[in-house]
């Protein structure tokens, strides 16, 4: 059988343009340290949220030196609690769980981009350093009123930042 070279040049750069393709993925996925969404936030059941210590009343709190935690329930239309207020230079986990839908967990201009799922809590950490308001968007299609869920964290100077706030106490 005879291959043309041109033929064989073609198939020299088609491989390559593989090869280049999966190391992309490769190391897109394991060296550039975006971290998959796992399982380690747990399960709970959705229909008994008002009877986890955690859902029962969406909150944030304070759980180490400018450490929060954030206990968010995304429902069909509305996040729980809304706005959601930390200081500036403080890190912030996020649990978001839902009792309905599929719903989206976007804190927009930030890293923070999960889906949501009935019977699943999604943890999320993000970095807030400057006083800024962030929205936050369902990025799943979760019924008619979709276009309308949106919600807001705002992050305020650490000395205007009072605990309690956020989940009006």
């Amino acid at each position: 059988m005879n291959i043309h070279n041109y033929e064989k040049i073609w198939l020299v750069l088609s491989m390559l343009l593989i090869i280049g393709f999966i190391s992309t993925v490769v190391y897109g996925a394991t060296a550039v340290g975006i971290e998959m969404v796992n399982d380690e936030g747990g399960t709970i059941d959705s229909t008994a949220l008002d009877e986890d210590d955690r859902f029962s009343e969406p909150r944030v709190e304070k759980v180490g030196e400018d450490e929060y935690e954030a206990y968010v329930v995304a429902r069909q239309f509305i996040f729980e609690p809304n706005p959601i207020e930390v200081p500036a230079n403080s890190t912030v986990t996020f649990y978001v769980t839902s009792p309905d839908v599929l719903h989206g967990f976007e804190v927009v201009g930030t890293n923070a981009n999960a889906m949501v799922v009935p019977g699943e809590i999604t943890e999320l950490t993000v970095e807030v350093n400057e006083p800024k308001e962030y929205g936050i968007l369902c990025n799943e299609y979760c019924g008619g009123g979709h276009h309308t869920m949106e919600g807001k964290l705002i992050v305020v100077p650490e000395d205007e930042f009072e605990l309690g706030d956020s989940n009006d106490e």
